[in-house]
């Protein structure tokens, strides 16, 4: 451990955090959004951003958008980028280094602006097409089928780590090529991971994550240096085409770890966020129940429009932008704050309730836009999909049981634990 990088990040860490605290305690809503007891109810702070200034402009150096339309004009912009014109993080480092406390992972092409987003993108796409992700569906019932059985076998069980995780990190394995996939393993480190995400809170938090990454790399170069010594055979999946493309080893590396976290981390929310939305409301769940093949399709895109895992992206401009009545600098941070644009009135009617039939859906942006549209997008709505279909068909009479937690940051909304009964 580097005790004087430490010591410097430590120190940097408290002044954020008491400056963000002090910002938050005089009203700023975007900061609001880091802290108890304000994080525990982002709905009233995101309706207080939407029916404010568009974009509203943050103490704490950032400009925010969260109506629908504003969100969507971020997003879709190609005058924006994920980076600063010199390759820095947002809102951090502007020499073209990754800031520790604000992007403590790399994001391989999350984080990346063309032509190298393009590059890279371009590599693993072709695995991720509709046609691609639907081959898999006979695996995806396979395996949430068996969950499911141990689940009502159980009785009383915790959806998340019996369902939630271990389905997605299956379906990602295979896509990925990684053998003997370890649920609980795979969910200790998304959870590392998925804590920094949104910004270092405790430098306990920056060396689990970095200790996560650490493994994590270890494992994917393992495989990959496995595949180019044609030692073991994949089938057309990620790693083969990793090993078989002219790309640096860091480059594999770091787009595998993201695809593995990318491809079960979030669906795992959706999953929890829509068993939860249902249960509560209760009708949702009878209606699912009596017809879960129809259902269950529209089911997962009312989670991502109400609950959505992913709450923002952050987007900087690289000319001089205008957005809402100011004009924007070149390289300020702006926030599009998916969650708000969910529950937007003006494009979704009763926003803040769960209705998977209304009539009246309008497109959500809970899977981004633009050119860093999610890569995943089809395989997400798969894995809820069938997920939900299996459980409202074993487990009619399913209900909450008490003990949920859920994990809520800036970034990820998403449940850690959701105990269940299978009401059997």
């Amino acid at each position: 451990m580097d005790l004087v990088r430490d010591v410097r990040l430590g120190a940097r860490l408290a002044v954020m955090r008491g400056g963000g605290r002090v910002l938050a305690l005089a009203g700023d809503p975007v900061l609001r959004l880091l802290y108890r007891p304000w994080i525990d109810d982002p709905h009233a702070i995101h309706r207080q951003l939407r029916e404010g200034p568009q974009p509203f402009a943050s103490r704490g150096g950032v400009m925010v958008v969260a109506t629908a339309a504003a969100c969507e004009q971020v997003v879709r912009d190609r005058r924006y980028g994920v980076r600063t014109r010199a390759g820095g993080t947002p809102g951090g480092a502007v020499d073209g280094t990754r800031d520790p406390l604000l992007e403590p992972v790399d994001l391989s092409v999350l984080g990346l602006d063309p032509p190298e987003h393009t590059r890279l993108r371009r590599l693993v796409a072709p695995v991720f097409t509709p046609a691609r992700v639907a081959a898999r569906e006979d695996l995806a019932v396979r395996m949430a089928a068996r969950l499911v059985d141990r689940a009502v076998r159980l009785g009383r069980f915790d959806l998340v780590s019996a369902v939630a995780v271990p389905l997605p990190v299956a379906i990602i394995a295979d896509i990925l090529g990684v053998p003997d996939a370890d649920a609980d393993a795979f969910a200790h480190w998304g959870r590392a991971v998925g804590a920094g995400l949104g910004g270092v809170r405790s430098l306990r938090a920056l060396h689990r994550l970095e200790r996560a990454v650490v493994e994590l790399r270890a494992l994917m170069s393992g495989l990959l240096d496995r595949r180019r010594a044609g030692r073991s055979e994949g089938d057309g999946d990620v790693l083969d085409r990793l090993a078989a493309e002219d790309v640096s080893d860091d480059e594999a590396v770091s787009l595998a770890v993201l695809l593995l976290l990318g491809g079960f981390e979030t669906t795992s929310g959706l999953i929890g966020n829509a068993v939860a939305a249902m249960l509560d409301t209760g009708e949702p769940w009878q209606q699912l129940v009596d017809d879960p093949a129809a259902g269950a399709p529209a089911v997962v895109e009312e989670t991502l429009r109400y609950d959505p895992p992913v709450q923002f992206t952050a987007r900087v401009p690289h000319v001089e932008v205008e957005l809402g009545d100011r004009t924007i600098a070149p390289d300020t941070t702006v926030l599009a704050m998916l969650g708000a644009a969910g529950r937007d009135p003006a494009v979704h009617t009763d926003p803040d309730t769960f209705d998977p039939t209304r009539t009246t859906a309008a497109e959500h942006l809970a899977f981004s836009g633009g050119i860093h549209y999610c890569l995943g997008a089809s395989l997400a709505r798969l894995e809820g999909r069938v997920a939900l279909t299996e459980l409202a068909t074993r487990m009619p009479r399913l209900r909450r049981l008490p003990g949920a937690e859920r994990r809520r940051s800036l970034l990820l909304s998403e449940f850690s634990r959701l105990p269940l009964d299978a009401g059997r």
